[in-house]
């Protein structure tokens, strides 16, 4: 059950539950900037997920060592980030003109990152959104946390008048391609004859 509370700008708060990799019914009124305030119930998190401030240093900082955590992953890099890359990964994307970043936070602590680029479909003369990375952080995973990011993803793109959204994805990364086929997503094209990653996108 979630109860609406006043509306902030750019913030979804969600109840997850730790049993189901699914977020508790959304409300249809759920956008990506508006606030929901959950019941509590046992084995809940609460989970906030918002738009990132590049310019206000906590989510700067936050940025940086989400994606440092995805690139040590096995799944992401392997390995740190180079530490010339953290110092310039943020004034990059702060200069890139389409950047989006949602932040998903467990009571105020950053857990999980969805960065996005606005690209543009010929084909529909509209606008697109790319997620270039979704990660969570170890101990969060299994708790619908990359499903609520999708879900803000949708709404984010919604927004800004987008026709779908499209990511890619290693076919060796089995958890990643349920979670995206469940929520939508369908292969697109590949890359490499084949081998490399898959591009799945999700009409809007």
């Amino acid at each position: 059950m979630f109860v609406s509370g006043r509306f902030s700008p750019a913030i979804a708060v969600l109840a997850v539950s730790a049993d189901n990799d699914l977020p508790y019914d959304l409300p249809h009124e759920l956008r990506a900037r508006q606030r929901f305030v959950p019941c509590v119930c046992p084995r809940l998190i609460m989970l906030t997920i918002r738009v990132a401030d590049l310019a206000n240093t906590d989510d700067a900082t936050s940025v940086v060592e989400l994606t440092d955590a995805y690139s040590r992953d096995p799944l992401g890099d392997g390995k740190p980030l180079d530490p010339a890359v953290r110092e310039r990964l943020i004034p990059a994307l702060r200069a890139h003109p389409t950047t989006v970043v949602l932040l998903a936070f467990n009571d105020g602590q950053p857990i999980g990152i969805a960065t996005c680029f606005v690209g543009f479909s010929t084909f529909a003369a509209t606008p697109l959104l790319n997620v270039h990375d979704l990660a969570v952080l170890p101990g969060h995973r299994g708790l619908g946390v990359g499903r609520a990011l999708l879900h803000a993803v949708d709404e984010e793109a919604r927004s800004r008048g987008c026709c779908k959204v499209t990511l890619e994805v290693m076919p060796h990364n089995t958890p990643a391609l349920t979670l995206y086929e469940s929520h939508g997503f369908r292969p697109a094209m590949l890359h490499d004859g084949g081998d490399g990653g898959r591009i799945y996108a999700k009409p809007l």
